[in-house]
């Protein structure tokens, strides 16, 4: 399928990969890039406190110069720290700041940030003006409101303040965040979606790039997206399906041809043995389970990975896999 509706609008879209903590780590990030160059990644949500408290901030704040384009998402209420931790993200030379307004969980609420703070547009605005002073280019990451309130002019509004403080760019995760009574995974499935209302923002505030996220699971939902919304960004599809990410390359367009699975497990080879002993095949290899799906032999290749020895590196455990893809 290729797109031909506002072709120049659509080759520009934004597509990108939502952060997933616990998921979207650096090896992780490695692998999609393997399979989608043009893609946006980001990092999984890191606190302000992590950074500034913890006894290894370079733990979360490490890359390959290969993840660029790579945003950092950031958690946190107090702009004192938010403008600290923006600092340390310029320095470490990642591409941009995203700020995280749209976590459900109980912990997050505890720590009063996260989709909570969609009660206080005007804080949020706070917390982006301190990340920009960072000079890197800040996005937020929202719901849609707040429990079973549905108010887009509430939602509108929220954006407009935020905007006021140089933010350009919102990815809108098209459901309301409810935050008694489910879980961090019921939030991403039972609060019913609004794709229109992402569509009405754009339409309400074309000066500003909306990027919609939320329910795609297939090449036509997110094709469909391009002509109402500036870009998608994919979360669980692009981890469970990772080649669907290229499908949306080659139908916008970037690519002919979708990567072989041989010619993505050489390149992860090759990253592993730049690690050495120093990466365990676990640690690489839960991120592949993806890699042929829908594939004759994806459920030899799912067994497979479960099959690391004791103390195997990743590189020697992947160099046993590359026989299950000839």
């Amino acid at each position: 399928m290729t797109i031909n509706n506002n072709a120049e609008k659509t080759r520009n879209s934004i597509l990108s990969v939502a952060p997933m903590l616990d998921w979207t780590d650096r090896h992780c990030r490695y692998f999609l890039r393997l399979v989608c160059p043009s893609c946006v990644l980001y990092t999984e949500m890191v606190t302000t406190s992590t950074l500034l408290l913890g006894r290894d901030p370079e733990r979360f704040l490490e890359f390959s110069g290969a993840e660029h384009p790579l945003i950092l998402q950031l958690g946190g209420d107090d702009p004192q720290a938010m403008r600290a931790a923006a600092g340390m993200a310029r320095a470490y030379g990642y591409d941009g700041l995203n700020l995280n307004v749209g976590c459900p969980s109980p912990r997050v609420q505890k720590g009063s940030f996260g989709a909570c703070l969609m009660t206080t547009p005007d804080l949020v605005a706070e917390l982006v003006a301190a990340m920009g002073e960072s000079g890197l280019p800040v996005s937020v990451k929202h719901r849609l409101g707040l429990d079973r309130e549905e108010d887009y002019v509430a939602l509108r509004a929220f954006v407009e303040t935020v905007a006021t403080a140089g933010c350009r760019h919102f990815i809108v995760h098209a459901r309301n965040a409810w935050l008694k009574g489910l879980s961090p995974a019921k939030n991403r499935d039972v609060p019913p979606l609004r794709w229109d209302w992402v569509h009405q923002l754009k339409k309400d505030l074309p000066h500003l790039t909306i990027e919609i996220n939320g329910g795609f699971h297939d090449l036509a939902a997110v094709t469909a997206q391009f002509s109402a919304a500036d870009g998608v960004m994919l979360g669980r599809a692009a981890y469970h399906h990772p080649l669907l990410l290229a499908e949306i390359e080659r139908a916008l367009g970037r690519r002919k041809t979708l990567p072989e699975p041989e010619v993505i497990l050489s390149g992860l080879i090759a990253y592993a043995e730049r690690w050495g002993e120093g990466l365990p095949a676990p640690r690489l290899s839960r991120h592949l389970h993806g890699l042929r799906f829908g594939q004759s032999g994806a459920a030899v290749w799912r067994r497979f990975l479960g099959t690391a020895e004791p103390g195997e590196s990743a590189a020697k455990f992947l160099r046993r896999g590359m026989s299950l893809l000839d």
